[in-house]
């Protein structure tokens, strides 16, 4: 769905309660090299750093890479970096209709600002 001037996102059609796991999407995995060229295209906004010393991304499928971005978010994401998966969970309960959000950051307390938050520069 939209977003209201976020562009996509990802909304509850009923209640969520905490830690429900909202899914487990597959990752296609991009070496060192090939994440220097999708950060030049229009893919940078939707790939994630991907690895324990982060030095590759991934493509999400499934909704993953269009959830929106949050300070405060009500889900977060996990990485499997052997089944080469990434999970979605809830971190508190979500009301019917609400959009679902990440810090686009990893920790769902990080609030350093993100490549397109203008407001924190």
């Amino acid at each position: 769905m939209k977003s209201k001037g976020r562009g996509r996102g990802v909304f509850t059609k009923e209640k969520i309660p905490s830690g429900t796991r909202i899914e487990t999407s597959p990752v296609l995995v991009l070496s060192f090299d090939d994440t220097a060229i999708v950060d030049k295209s229009k893919l940078h906004n939707y790939i994630f750093l991907w690895g324990a010393r982060e030095t590759k991304s991934c493509i999400a499928l499934g909704y993953c890479s269009i959830y929106n971005h949050s300070y405060d978010p009500n889900c977060e994401y996990e990485m499997d970096f052997t089944e080469e998966t990434m999970s979605i969970v809830t971190r508190r309960d979500i009301k019917k209709g609400e959009e679902l959000y990440i810090n686009y950051n990893g920790d769902p307390e990080n609030s350093n600002p993100v490549w397109f938050d203008v407001r924190k520069k």
